[in-house]
C-alpha cells in the first residue's frame, strides 16, 4: 500500500478516532498482538525474565510513548522505514534515539 510502518503512528491514528483508513491500522495492530499467539500454538518460546516492576513498566511505557510524539515517530517508523527511504530527519532521529540509548545503558550498568 505504499504505508511507512511506523508504529506509533499507526496507533496515534487509531486513539485519535478521525482517522478515515482505521480499519487496515486496526487490523495491523491486532496482527502485532496474534501473531506471536500462534506462533506459540506451534514452537515453544523461550521463558522471558523482566526484572521491573509493573509501574516501573508503565511508566517507561509512557516516555516512549512521550518521545515518539516528541520525535515524529518512533523506531520502527524511523530506524526502519525512513532510513531505506534515505531521509536525513531519520537518519537525525535514530543516531538521536541510539546515542540516548546507548548512554543510558552505560549509565544505569555503571550504577547498578
Amino acid at each position: 500500500l505504499g504505508r511507512i510502518a511506523g508504529i506509533s503512528g499507526i496507533l496515534g491514528s487509531v486513539i485519535a478516532r478521525h482517522s478515515p483508513d482505521r480499519l487496515w491500522r486496526i487490523a495491523f495492530l491486532a496482527g502485532l498482538v496474534i501473531a506471536p499467539l500462534v506462533v506459540r500454538l506451534f514452537t515453544t518460546l523461550p521463558p522471558v525474565h523482566i526484572e521491573a516492576s509493573w509501574p516501573v513498566i508503565l511508566i517507561a511505557g509512557v516516555l516512549v510513548g512521550i518521545g515518539t510524539r516528541l520525535g515524529s515517530g518512533c523506531t520502527s517508523g524511523h530506524g526502519v522505514c525512513g532510513l531505506s527511504r534515505l531521509s536525513l530527519r531519520s537518519l537525525a532521529a535514530t543516531v538521536t534515539f541510539m546515542a540516548a540509548g546507548f548512554a543510558m545503558a552505560t549509565l544505569i550498568g555503571y550504577w547498578l
